[in-house]
């Protein structure tokens, strides 16, 4: 006797699977990225495409060693998607084994020793950038002006795979670097503000920083288009940012000579990237809506601590990672409610609407 088919059920269904919403991600990306690479010329092309195959080939690896299908787990997108967040955290101007250990640390570390994709208690991209930065703050704190001096093919083959002392001719600093090392030295606040590339600048990208630094406007329309398409929801994305936003302004307020305005706070650094791209990851995320609120509020306010006190100008990677840790206590606490049942787990009495 055949068992029945189902033919009806309390069955979910959506547009995006996994390898559809990693594809939906990247064309959201590919904008601010496009942009970058062009800013930076073909350094930051070749650093890109270097750390993408790194990582696919780490993702290959990784999928035989553990008898895996090594075409179908590939075919999902996920560790593209790993290797191009990495790629933009880097300097575009970095060389290639800089972007070959990040994407190593990302996949092999990060992702496969905690068995894999969805299994990763902290996100991947920000573990390598967190790492490399520790071990590699030369490397990693060096940065260019974009769209000037921008080196034909060979010697960006130079600078990328060997070397080149083109890089150290022209190098800059980032505009929170910039920030840090004044206050540090005791340049009144107004003359750094004075120093830096205006606000248009910064909403734009032109200014020394990643890829993931490089436009504001870009990444925020890639982030709405996220929200469109309902791969995301606006919950850690205003959390993040309202938070930094709100603590800048009353920083600014309260003591002007020590604290940034709220705006170049914004949009500096890869806080755009973070809000909408990176914070975001359901794997290391809560699971409810207040759950996302109080995550994305910790993150901000990592981020704003971070770069006001911390020892990097940049708080983005800390911030992250900290609150991933505390994603499962906070799934714990706040839990979604059962349908017929209280938030408590109670069943709710009858004639009471679930």
């Amino acid at each position: 006797m055949s068992l029945p088919r189902i033919i009806a059920g309390p069955h979910t269904h959506s547009l995006f699977n996994v390898p559809r919403t990693m594809v939906a991600v990247m064309v959201c990306l590919a904008p601010a990225t496009a942009y970058g690479l062009s800013q930076f010329g073909w350094p930051a092309v070749f650093l890109f495409a270097v750390t993408l195959a790194a990582a696919l080939a780490f993702e290959a690896a990784a999928l035989s060693l553990g008898r895996r299908p090594v075409l179908r787990h590939l075919g999902d997108g996920s560790a593209l998607l790993t290797g191009w967040l990495v790629a933009m955290t880097l300097p575009p101007w970095a060389p290639w084994w800089v972007g070959v250990t990040g994407a190593g640390i990302a996949i092999l570390i990060a992702k496969h020793a905690f068995g894999g994709l969805g299994q990763n208690l902290f996100n991947p991209a920000m573990v390598a950038r967190a790492m490399l930065l520790i071990a590699l703050p030369v490397q990693m704190t060096t940065w260019v002006a974009p769209g000037t001096g921008l080196p034909d093919v060979a010697t960006a083959l130079s600078i990328t795979f060997g070397g080149g002392t083109a890089f150290d001719a022209i190098s800059s600093a980032s505009t929170l670097g910039q920030l840090q090392s004044g206050l540090d030295a005791g340049t009144p606040m107004a003359e750094l503000l004075g120093s830096l590339a205006p606000l248009r600048d910064h909403a734009t990208g032109r200014v020394p920083g990643s890829l993931g630094e490089t436009s504001a406007v870009l990444l925020l329309g890639g982030g709405i288009a996220l929200v469109a398409l309902r791969i995301i929801t606006l919950v850690i994305p205003l959390a993040v940012l309202g938070t930094v936003y709100l603590l800048s302004a009353a920083g600014y307020l309260l003591d002007p000579a020590q604290f940034t305005p709220p705006l170049l706070q914004i949009t500096s650094g890869g806080l755009m990237l973070c809000a909408f791209f990176i914070a975001t990851d359901y794997v290391t995320s809560p699971v409810t809506g207040a759950g996302k609120a109080l995550y994305g509020v910790g993150v901000g306010a990592l981020i704003f601590v971070i770069r006001h006190w911390g020892a990097f100008p940049e708080g983005v990677a800390f911030a992250v990672l900290l609150m991933n840790a505390c994603t499962p206590l906070i799934d714990s606490y706040i839990r979604p409610r059962i349908f017929g049942r209280t938030r408590a787990g109670k069943p709710l009495p009858l004639g009471d609407k679930a």
